[in-house]
């Protein structure tokens, strides 16, 4: 999914800029509005493992079955797994889709992130069953009742505002539907 040398395969939407160092993905803010890296291809049913940190202190996150305005940074639609290293801002959990928060993890998995430091994630997609497991504890186990999105790109994010300082690497995905 990530070459580990360029952004093949990745497109970005909004200002931000979105480099290649040391075989990981950079993403720093540069402007107040949100931004996005987003997959070329679309994919529905999924497994995806990354690893991510954080370099600053705005937050960010992986969206799954996305859409973007055309000509704009505004989601019309998708889910968000949060990353956030601030305490008790539900890193994991689901939000998105013009809902906002969808599913938080339990508190008690609230300190698994490594505010400072790499941290493992994979997630699981399919249908409307969410899966997240962060640094090999699964915080989320959540199937929704009534999703709107069910396909479409996968992005990785920078919070509005420029605080976004992000290192994204070894990213890889199963698509589900080549099974």
């Amino acid at each position: 999914m990530f070459n580990g040398t360029d952004l093949t395969g990745w497109e970005p939407v909004g200002v931000e800029k979105w480099t290649v160092e040391d075989g990981a993905i950079h993403g720093v803010g540069i402007s107040k509005a949100y931004g996005y890296l987003q997959t070329t291809k679309e994919y529905k049913d999924f497994w995806m493992s990354l690893r991510f940190k954080f370099a600053g202190n705005g937050n960010s996150g992986l969206f799954c079955h996305t859409r973007f305005k055309p000509g704009t940074v505004d989601v019309s639609q998708g889910m968000q797994f949060e990353m956030d290293r601030t305490e008790n801002h539900h890193t994991g959990g689901l939000y998105g889709d013009g809902r906002g928060w969808i599913a938080w993890p339990s508190p008690e998995y609230e300190y698994v992130l490594r505010p400072t430091d790499w941290n493992d994630m994979l997630v699981k997609v399919e249908g409307n069953h969410f899966v997240c497991i962060l640094n090999g504890i699964k915080i989320l186990d959540y199937t929704d009742p009534s999703p709107k999105s069910f396909d479409g790109t996968i992005a990785l994010q920078l919070h509005a505002g420029g605080g976004g300082n992000m290192w994204f690497k070894d990213l890889h995905i199963r698509d589900l539907s080549q099974r």
